[in-house]
C-alpha cells in the first residue's frame, strides 16, 4: 500500500470512529431525555425518603419484634388479618421506593446506588411475602435486611444522616 493509501485509510478510520462516538452520545442523550419525558421525577431523593420511604419503613420496623420494659412484655407483630394486610401494603411501598430511586434523574450513579435500590426492593418483597404468610420470624428478618440496606446506602451517600439516628435526635 502506498503512502496516499495509508493516509486515506487513517482518515476513513478517524471519520468512522468520530461518527460512532457522536452516534452513541446522541443515542444515550436521547434515551435519557425520553426517560425524563416518561417519568415524573419532580420529587427529589430527600422528598421520597421523608414522604414515602421513611413512613413505610417505620411502620414495618414498629410492627416487628418485642418490647420488654417495666410494664412487661409486648409483642409488636400484627394480631389481625387486617393488620398483616396493612404492613404488607407498607412493604409494597418499600418495593416501589427502590424502583423510584433507580429512575433516571434520581439515581446518583449506575453502580452502588442501583445495588442499594435493588436491595431496598428485595427487602420489601421479603416483608410482603412474610406478611402474606403472617410469618413473624421472616417478617423480622426482612426488617433487619431493610435496616442493613438503608444504613449501608446512607453511609455511602449521606453519612451525616447516620449520626442523626445514632444520637437519637431527629433534627
Amino acid at each position: 500500500m502506498n503512502l496516499d493509501g495509508v493516509y486515506q485509510l487513517r482518515r476513513l478510520l478517524f471519520l468512522l470512529g468520530f461518527l460512532l462516538l457522536v452516534g452513541c452520545s446522541n443515542e444515550q442523550s436521547e434515551e435519557l431525555a425520553a426517560a425524563e419525558a416518561v417519568y415524573n421525577t419532580q420529587l427529589d431523593t430527600q422528598q421520597i425518603m421523608s414522604l414515602v420511604l421513611e413512613p413505610a419503613s417505620d411502620i414495618l420496623w414498629d410492627s416487628a419484634g418485642w418490647v420488654m420494659d417495666a410494664a412487661g412484655y409486648e409483642d409488636l407483630y400484627p394480631t389481625t388479618d387486617e393488620g398483616w394486610d396493612f404492613v404488607r401494603a407498607q412493604a409494597a411501598i418499600v418495593v416501589e421506593s427502590g424502583n423510584m430511586l433507580a429512575l433516571p434523574g434520581r439515581a446518583e450513579d449506575n453502580d452502588a446506588w442501583m445495588i442499594y435500590s435493588e436491595g431496598l426492593s428485595e427487602a420489601g418483597l421479603l416483608a410482603m411475602k412474610a406478611a402474606a404468610e403472617q410469618n413473624e420470624e421472616d417478617f423480622f428478618q426482612a426488617g433487619a435486611q431493610l435496616y442493613s440496606v438503608c444504613t449501608a446506602c446512607h453511609q455511602a451517600y449521606n453519612p451525616d444522616i447516620n449520626s442523626r439516628f445514632v444520637d437519637g435526635s431527629t433534627q
